[in-house]
């Protein structure tokens, strides 16, 4: 994805999402930080996806032998992270209207603590509460998922990083002066960047003998 086309996303995916806030009654205070998580969720999804296929094949070759492993644990292994089904962003998107879809993605994001421990108590979980207030706040938050779903499936954690901090800035100029409270430390946008694509570093495992890292 070049500077244009990501310039050109970042635009269309804000206009959507601030339409949405728009017909919510939520202030921006309650918006934003759900917002920024379901787009850290989608950029998760991409992620797994490039890892998939082999980390399926790899449970199976071994299942039922001395080297068996949880699916969790070979996913760690080979991308960093584990999302089990109800964690995946089209498992949350296909979900039947009458769900509480506030609390599935609370579910989905204490899931992805769970396995990566690393962003305990880092992603939104109770503020999707706050859709669940009105008949046109919980059609907003779904219409959310379907508006970042948008998100390329090639688009890479550098990418996460500047819309990130893209919708940062637009929720801080939404609230005027008030907007210093949507600001979000660089080093927890980074942690969330390298979590989804590290590029430097080795991963230490001391199960693996010798050739642990």
């Amino acid at each position: 994805m070049n500077t244009v086309q990501l310039k050109q996303l970042e635009k269309d995916l804000w206009f959507a999402a601030d339409n949405l806030r728009a017909n919510t009654g939520l202030k921006s205070s309650e918006y934003a930080t759900p917002v920024l998580g379901l787009i850290f969720l989608k950029f998760s999804d991409n992620r797994y996806r490039q890892f998939e296929l082999a980390i399926q094949e790899e449970f199976e070759n071994l299942a039922g032998t001395r080297r068996e492993k949880p699916i969790s644990e070979i996913a760690i292994e080979k991308c960093g992270f584990y999302l089990p089904d109800h964690a995946r962003y089209d498992y949350l998107l296909h979900l039947p209207e009458q769900e509480d879809m506030a609390k599935s993605i609370k579910e989905a994001m204490e899931i992805i603590e769970q396995f990566k421990t690393e962003l305990d108590g880092v992603l939104p979980k109770s503020e999707y509460a706050s859709f669940n207030r009105t008949n046109e706040s919980r059609s907003a938050l779904i219409d959310l998922l379907k508006t970042f779903s948008d998100i390329p499936v090639t688009a890479s954690g550098d990418v996460l990083g500047k819309i990130y901090e893209f919708f940062l800035g637009k929720f801080a100029l939404a609230e005027g002066q008030g907007g210093g409270e949507f600001f979000t430390p660089t080093s927890v946008v980074r942690l969330m960047v390298e979590i989804l694509e590290p590029h430097k570093g080795t991963v230490y495992d001391p199960a693996c003998g010798s050739g642990g890292k």
